[in-house]
């Protein structure tokens, strides 16, 4: 561009001054990089491949254009579709594109699973324009008549490496089928080899590549630490961690691991969120929300929040399970140290996990050698500590102890003796008559 970068708005890009106005609103004035790269091709109608890391600003990238060219949709037939692989990225997309989709009079609708279908068959039955989906619940609603996709001229793939990984694929190829031929399709991925790359070559016709950002999450914008210790330490260590750092996520492996970590650390003293698959849409949503606006000093969750998230200002992460793979520490890991950020990942290992270990940091490209827990090995960050809000007491039940259990006897037997004196007095009073 013939300016400096710097000086380029999202006016000069071709967006909508509408959406200008709304944006600048909300305090966004300069475009990122994946903006300035893929919103002036896209607003063109070309396929677009994007190579972006997540919390690159793609959601604006993808949604500026889709607003601006998605015409309004008669009821259950949406003109515009979003692919997220996970309902937290879905909501998230929507938290963004509903206000600026408001400009145009544009409906949003996401559409998950862990919610009643009810909800989601009447709005579709008045009439969405733009669906933000996961592909699971979309292809149930599909099967069941409750929409169709042939009006669909314009298609987002949000975290197409991730929808992969998850196993994805075949459903979102059944859904791409369904939309219509001469469709847009714009795909977002942190990377394009594998099954993304067969995606592209199959779905995007003569598409416009963009790469923005480092190929992957880099490991040398964070401190790395092998806490070496016996599972008992492990809750302790990571509380002291929890305070030294403040904002932070702790990856548990299960659900169950998640709770019980959750549980120990507000016993603690700290006040946590917990996420995982086993809660409800509502249940999330508090727990994303109390974290994000500061109302707790950690995230604890299973790896179903390791992607998606766009969480900014979390100085560390904390494995306190270790992850499957070096694909998953890198996915962990990159929830901290964004945006030019420093951050922290801490890997609390048991003696039998350190050969795992090695080989997930060979997989990475790190080497660290394990060691003690030492605080003072930390960087320094400004902690606001929040506390955990006193648990509520149950009231306290009644319970027999066989101290006790004599004087019961005693009244027992006593009642006994009042209820014979009685019949006995009756008795008498009888035969004097």
């Amino acid at each position: 561009m013939g300016q400096g970068t710097m000086d380029v708005s999202f006016y000069d890009l071709g967006v909508d001054p509408g959406l200008v106005r709304t944006l600048e609103k909300q305090g966004i004035t300069e475009p990122f990089e994946v903006q300035r790269e893929a919103i002036p091709d896209s607003m063109l109608g070309h396929d677009i491949c994007c190579r972006a890391p997540t919390g690159s600003g793609k959601t604006l990238a993808f949604g500026l254009p889709l607003i601006s060219r998605t015409p309004r949709a008669d009821p259950e037939f949406p003109t515009a579709l979003i692919l997220s692989p996970t309902r937290e990225l879905a909501e998230q997309i929507c938290s963004v594109l509903t206000p600026l989709a408001a400009t145009f009079d544009l409906e949003v609708l996401p559409i998950y699973g862990g919610v009643p279908y009810g909800r989601q068959r009447k709005a579709l039955s008045r009439g969405v324009d733009i669906v933000v989906a996961c592909p699971g619940r979309l292809l149930d609603l599909l099967e069941n008549g409750a929409l169709s996709l042939e009006d669909v001229g314009a298609v987002v793939l949000d975290e197409a490496d991730r929808m992969a990984d998850m196993g994805f694929m075949e459903p979102v190829c059944d859904i791409l089928d369904r939309c219509a031929p001469n469709r847009q399709t714009v795909l977002f991925s942190a990377t394009l080899d594998d099954e993304v790359g067969d995606l592209v070559d199959k779905y995007l016709h003569n598409p416009v590549t963009i790469e923005v950002g480092p190929k992957e999450i880099s490991m040398e914008s964070m401190e790395h630490f092998f806490w070496l210790m016996k599972n008992s330490m492990k809750i302790g260590i990571a509380a002291e961690a929890i305070r030294k750092c403040g904002k932070v996520i702790v990856f548990c492996r299960t659900r169950k691991g998640v709770d019980r970590v959750g549980n120990e650390l507000v016993d603690d003293g700290i006040s946590v969120a917990t996420l995982h698959g086993g809660l409800d849409q509502k249940q999330r949503d508090r727990a994303m929300a109390k974290f994000v606006e500061g109302r707790c000093m950690a995230l604890i969750a299973t790896d179903v929040a390791a992607r998606g998230i766009d969480v900014s200002g979390i100085n560390c992460v904390i494995h306190y399970d270790p992850p499957e793979n070096g694909k998953a520490y890198k996915h962990r890991s990159g929830r901290t140290a964004r945006a030019g950020a420093k951050g922290s990942v801490i890997s609390l290992v048991q003696s039998p996990q350190k050969k795992m270990c090695n080989t997930i940091q060979k997989e990475v490209g790190i080497f660290v050698k394990f060691s003690p827990p030492d605080f003072n090995d930390l960087p320094k960050y400004d902690v606001e500590y929040i506390p955990a809000p006193p648990r509520k007491q149950k009231p306290r039940k009644p319970r027999r102890n066989t101290r006790r259990s004599r004087f019961h006897n005693k009244s027992s037997r006593r009642q006994d003796d009042r209820k014979s004196k009685r019949k006995s007095k009756s008795r008498r009073g009888n035969s004097r008559r």
